[in-house]
């Protein structure tokens, strides 16, 4: 049996039934734009991993965004896809604006601590 969501007051006095959406995580939109820049340009997850020099296992962890790469393996991987570091940051910056923008501050909830 589903909940109901809980309301909660915005200004305005009206109710927000909705759920606060989760801020994206770098790590998911990472591993999303890897995966967009691999299947552009043909390569199958064995293709862009062996020239990166890791597992098809682990990069499909990262673009599930499961796993946090060391900034070197986003490098090789940048590399692999044929860009650098810099412009996937770039591309990956823009795509965290953008989803931002889409969603209202209310809205929006990510985590405040993540270990004790």
């Amino acid at each position: 049996m589903g909940e109901y969501p809980k309301l909660r007051a915005i200004p305005g006095g009206r109710p927000d039934p909705e759920p606060a959406a989760p801020e994206p995580l770098w790590r998911e939109v990472l591993g999303q734009r890897l995966r967009v820049l691999r299947q552009e340009q043909g390569d199958t997850l064995a293709d862009t991993a062996g020239r990166a020099g890791v597992s098809p296992q682990y990069l499909s962890e990262i673009e599930r965004g499961r796993k946090e790469p060391s900034s070197e393996m986003i490098a090789a991987l940048a590399g692999a896809l044929g860009t650098d570091l810099g412009g996937l940051t770039e591309q990956v910056a823009y795509e965290l604006r953008r989803l931002r923008t889409s969603l209202s501050p209310q809205r929006l909830t990510g985590p405040v601590m993540l270990a004790a």
